[in-house]
C-alpha cells in the first residue's frame, strides 16, 4: 500500500514538475509497444486516481486528438443496467484533457474550470469517448472550450459535453 501511495505521488511530480510533456513522451514510447497503450492507459489512471478507477482505454492519441473506451460492467453501472451519468462525465473530461495534455507544449499546464453535459440515449456496451481539441501553441493563460463526444458500439451518440479548460504556464519552483 505504502509502495502504491509513493508511485502515485512520483507520477504526479513527474507529470507536473517535468520540463517537457509527459503524457506526449509517455504515450510516443509506450503505444508502440505491445501492451503499451494499456500500461499507458493505467499510469494515466495512477496519476488521476478517480479517472483511473473506471479503467478507460486510451486507443489513439495524437496533437488534437485522442480516442477512449470505456468497457460497460458492473462497476460503472446504474439502478437502470446502463453505464451512470458520473462515469460518461469522467469518460468526457478524461477523452478531453488526455487530447489537451498531449497537445499541451512543454512549459504549459491545464486544470478543468467547468464542464456541460447532454445526455441522449442510455448507455449501453463498449462506450467510445472521441475529442478533437484545438491546437494549444502557447503555454500564455487561456481558457479553451474542448468539445467530446461518446457514442455507443451502433455509433449513436449517448452523450456530448464541453470542457472548460485554462492552459497557463508551469509553476517554477
Amino acid at each position: 500500500m505504502a509502495l502504491t501511495t509513493f508511485l502515485n505521488a512520483k507520477a504526479l511530480a513527474i507529470a507536473t514538475e517535468s520540463s517537457d510533456n509527459v503524457v506526449r513522451s509517455m504515450w510516443d514510447r509506450l503505444s508502440p509497444l505491445p501492451g503499451g497503450k494499456l500500461v499507458f492507459s493505467r499510469l494515466i489512471g495512477r496519476m488521476a486516481p478517480y479517472s483511473g478507477s473506471m479503467r478507460a482505454n486510451v486507443e489513439e492519441l495524437r496533437e488534437g486528438y485522442s480516442r477512449l473506451t470505456l468497457t460497460d460492467r458492473h462497476a460503472v453501472r446504474n439502478h437502470l443496467a446502463s453505464i451512470h451519468a458520473v462515469a460518461l462525465a469522467n469518460l468526457v473530461e478524461l477523452t478531453g484533457n488526455i487530447a489537451a495534455l498531449y497537445t499541451l507544449p512543454d512549459d504549459a499546464r491545464l486544470i478543468a474550470a467547468g464542464i456541460a453535459l447532454d445526455y441522449t440515449k442510455k448507455a449501453r456496451g463498449t462506450i467510445t469517448g472521441e475529442c478533437h481539441c484545438p491546437l494549444i501553441d502557447s503555454s500564455t493563460k487561456q481558457e479553451y472550450e474542448i468539445r467530446v463526444v461518446l457514442k455507443d458500439e451502433g455509433g449513436d451518440v449517448v452523450a456530448e459535453g464541453t470542457l472548460r479548460t485554462l492552459v497557463g504556464p508551469k509553476q517554477r519552483a
